[in-house]
């Protein structure tokens, strides 16, 4: 079929016609959303949990904050605390609430896309959009599509930077601050979307984290990549033996924001000695995203009354983002150190904050925000190079054109722009003028990033119309 000359690219058809790819349309400047714990700064955090301390305070004073506005609950997977915190937060704050909590029964079972569904809602229903969706990037997507602010709600297991705000919050509440706290981090690290927003944060705020995963399911590599790339943070062998049962069975990891010459003293094979530690979250398998992996439950992580009496946790609060299976033992509900179900209760008024700021119903200059709102340059030739298969670019390849975005020119990094995972590569294409290079060619330098495609090997380079770059002096 044709389309209109303002669409800039067209994705093929399994049927042989082109239809519009997700390329235009970028959200008026105006808008702010929440899509990463990226979004917003640690001074917007503090304010944000200001603002939850006087809603907490008294959360039924407040109902003529945001007279009028509505909330679209859009979740494509299953939710209780997050989808009911959000709607309770919109009710408290005087608002009201549109849900589509079984997404089985909208128009996605007809092949309606997200951008779709995102631009009918935000486009007069709603003024405000909460959306869960299990591929990871979708948040993203939604946001580069709706005119009014899109709430990540989770988008696989990638992100949910709002669970990761509550989290914090708790911290603020219970310990006072943030900055220089120890937090272990237990069970399935690899697939937890709440431990990598809450780790990427943790980080920023200058704590130091203890990892203890269930073996097999360690924290993913381009996390501890980031963490070091972006935060400095220096990843090392834990000697967790303080902490008891609860790291009895686990190769803990030390993460820590600490320079490199601050550790030059440390020479213990066994690895860095966990003393205290200020808190424990323990979350859940998520085996709703293993893949052809098969986790027993009865060998899983678990917190129990003996692991709790390790002198190392005598100070220690209990989180959990919910919902729980069996890792934390139903005695550990009675002990004061549980704050599980208050960290749930207190998402509440830090939803109510969220939701308040993006509808700038809070005072202006105090909580900026720092959504950038594009979502990169689409990649010009080749198949999706995004490896991830859960990323919104492979489950809605039909509708959405991958993107690209450069984090690194020299040496060239790229990530996909959806999902942040780093893109492999072997040679260097340019769309302009259909050559390749190897990626230390200065010709590289040259490539303008619009035009830069980053491929897998040479081979599929010439499959794809490449033309090998010509080596001075070569025969």
């Amino acid at each position: 079929m044709s389309t209109s000359s303002s669409t800039k690219d067209t994705v093929p058809d399994p049927a042989g016609a082109d239809v519009p790819a997700v390329t235009a349309g970028e959200a008026p400047p105006a808008v702010r959303h929440l899509v990463s714990i990226d979004d917003v700064t640690n001074d917007d955090m503090r304010a944000l949990f200001e603002h939850a301390d006087r809603f907490a305070a008294d959360p039924r004073a407040f109902a003529d904050t945001c007279p009028g506005s509505i909330s679209a609950s859009l979740f494509y997977e299953p939710s209780t605390r997050t989808r009911l915190s959000f709607e309770s937060a919109m009710l408290r704050l005087g608002g009201g609430v549109l849900t589509a909590a079984e997404m089985t029964s909208s128009s996605v079972v007809k092949g309606e896309s997200l951008a779709d569904t995102i631009r009918v809602v935000g486009g007069g229903y709603a003024d405000v959009i909460v959306l869960r969706h299990p591929s990871e990037g979708a948040a993203r997507l939604a946001a580069h599509y709706s005119p009014v602010p899109v709430i990540n709600a989770g988008d696989g297991s990638h992100e949910h930077p709002t669970q990761t705000l509550c989290d914090l919050y708790n911290l603020h509440v219970e310990r006072g601050r943030i900055e220089g706290l120890d937090v272990v981090l237990a069970g399935d690290l690899r697939y937890s979307r709440t431990v990598h927003s809450f780790a990427y944060a943790l980080a920023r705020f200058g704590a130091n984290i203890v990892c203890v995963p269930q073996p097999g399911f360690e924290l993913p590599d381009y996390v501890v990549h980031r963490l070091y790339e972006e935060f400095g943070v220096n990843p090392m062998r834990a000697d967790a033996r303080r902490l008891g049962a609860l790291a009895s069975n686990s190769d803990a990891v030390y993460l820590t924001p600490q320079k490199p010459h601050q550790l030059s003293l440390f020479t213990d094979a066994r690895g860095w000695e966990v003393q205290q530690v200020d808190a424990v979250y323990m979350t859940r398998p998520q085996t709703e995203r293993h893949p052809n992996q098969e986790l027993s439950e009865t060998a899983y992580l678990r917190l129990e009354k003996r692991a709790m009496a390790a002198e190392s946790l005598r100070d220690a609060v209990v989180m959990h983002p919910l919902p729980r299976r069996d890792e934390i033992s139903p005695e550990v509900d009675a002990d004061p150190r549980s704050i599980y179900f208050k960290q749930a209760a207190r998402g509440v008024p830090i939803r109510m904050a969220i939701l308040a700021w993006l509808l700038g119903r809070l005072p202006v200059g105090e909580i900026t925000g720092s959504f950038e709102g594009g979502i990169g340059s689409p990649v010009p030739a080749g198949p999706n190079p995004c490896p991830n298969p859960s990323c919104i670019s492979r489950t809605e390849a039909r509708h959405v054109a991958p993107r690209l975005r450069l984090v690194e020119r020299e040496p060239l990094r790229g990530v996909c722009a959806y999902c942040n995972r780093e893109i492999p590569f072997t040679v260097v294409g340019c769309s302009s003028s259909g050559i390749y290079h190897a990626p230390d060619s200065p010709s590289v330098r040259q490539i303008l990033d619009e035009h830069i495609v980053l491929l897998e090997s040479a081979t599929v380079a010439e499959e794809l119309g490449f033309r090998a770059a010509v080596v001075p002096g070569a025969r």
